[in-house]
């Protein structure tokens, strides 16, 4: 069992930063790949990028390559999302989820979610 807990949402205006945080608790955490996802109403959920547990190796989306970054701190069993450059389209509800110790794109394929925290972009 994983439970996840997303914080550090909010308002920014485009161009600005946030940092996003997801507290994991559970066994075997370092078996996992934690992955961001985000969702707005009438979208499907968008895969956002992931990180590797074991070895910290990221993976990103292309359309928030280059802006975005994650990390982790395995002694705070904490992941972390840094949003710089931020655009209106970032909009959207992010949740942070674990699935086994594989890469995956696919929302369907994790098994564990947050409870998801709201980023609003201003223009």
């Amino acid at each position: 069992q994983v439970q996840l807990v997303e914080s550090g949402g909010g308002l920014v205006q485009a161009g600005g930063s946030l940092r996003l945080s997801c507290a994991a608790s559970g066994r075997n955490l370092s078996s996992y790949v934690m992955g961001w996802f985000r969702h707005t109403p009438g979208k499907e959920r968008e895969f956002v990028g992931r990180i590797t547990w074991s070895d910290g190796s990221t993976y990103y989306a292309d359309s928030v390559k280059g802006r975005f970054t994650i990390s982790r701190d395995n002694a705070k069993n904490t992941v972390y999302l840094q949003m710089n450059s931020l655009k209106p389209e970032d909009t959207a509800r992010y949740y942070c989820a674990a699935n086994p110790q594989y890469g995956s794109s696919w929302y369907w394929e994790y098994d564990y979610w947050g409870q998801g925290t709201q980023v609003t972009v201003s223009s």
